[in-house]
């Protein structure tokens, strides 16, 4: 059992390590990665100044409690980004080694298929994570924003979050497969998730029949609990409720996505289905 994790571990980390080699290969996509966000984030910051009264946003605080929208916006988009990460990295990895012509000599390898989509994924949140940093860093010292709450309360909510969106991305990852379709799939699926749950304004704006499906979406309670955390922003429910349930929601992701992607992969298998691109 020992020998196999680490045979494992092994792989994931040869596949970090290609990855990373290949993103050495390409610095100035480095260097726009880190200014992008900040291109969006700019009309949003001068579009709330304009609706400000005496430097105050009045209407986001009269929702959420604050009223700080850079920083509200912020922490929507370092969420959105860990979304946009796992969801990318193992879907559109598919449809690349697709592409390519080397899926199937890839799952011939002694490794499970689903290491080899976690493995793809490690970078792309290492990276995400140094992107961020940076990105903060910076959008701090040209807009200003403050976080008043604890930092480690907020890391233990965004941990289990993380964790389930595995789940959804192995979900995705099948529907790739089907489909040979990864740009449609994932771009919808991205927009529908991020934009429901709350990432750019709080979900108590939306009308009720779209708030009734941002309510059934986990990730909604993880922008919210973390919102609450580090902004004292009012929360949907308790925040402890809100972790518990993410905690649930995590190991039901993780589990049944799982089983979907393997009942898909042995399907494709059969069929002979990952050789039409």
């Amino acid at each position: 059992m020992m020998s196999r994790a680490k045979h494992y571990l092994r792989a994931a980390g040869a596949i970090f390590r290609r990855d990373l080699r290949i993103f050495f290969r390409y610095p100035v996509d480095a260097i726009f990665w880190v200014f992008e966000p900040i291109m969006w984030l700019t009309p949003l910051h001068f579009m709330s100044r304009s609706f400000a009264v005496g430097g105050q946003n009045l209407g986001l605080a009269g929702y959420t409690g604050t009223s700080d929208y850079m920083a509200f916006l912020v922490l929507g988009g370092v969420i959105g980004s860990y979304v946009s990460s796992v969801m990318w990295s193992m879907g559109f990895s598919l449809k690349n080694e697709m592409d390519l012509g080397v899926l199937e000599v890839n799952w011939l390898t002694p490794v499970p298929v689903v290491i080899q989509l976690v493995g793809r994924s490690l970078f792309n949140l290492t990276h995400t994570t140094i992107k961020i940093a940076c990105t903060m860093s910076l959008v701090w010292r040209i807009f200003g924003f403050s976080i008043t709450g604890s930092i480690w309360p907020a890391f233990l909510t965004v941990l289990p979050m993380i964790i389930g969106l595995y789940g959804l991305g192995l979900g995705i990852a099948a529907l790739v497969l089907i489909s040979k379709n990864a740009n449609n799939i994932i771009d919808m699926t991205h927009f529908m998730v991020n934009t429901l749950s709350g990432r750019e304004f709080p979900i108590t704006v939306l009308p009720k029949f779209l708030l009734g499906f941002s309510l059934a979406i986990p990730l909604t309670y993880g922008y919210d609990a973390i919102r609450g955390l580090l902004l004292g922003t009012r929360t949907l429910l308790p925040v402890a409720t809100e972790q518990l349930l993410l905690v649930v929601v995590m190991a039901i992701s993780v589990f049944s996505g799982y089983l979907v992607f393997r009942r898909i992969e042995r399907r494709c298998r059969a069929t002979g289905n990952l050789a039409h691109h």
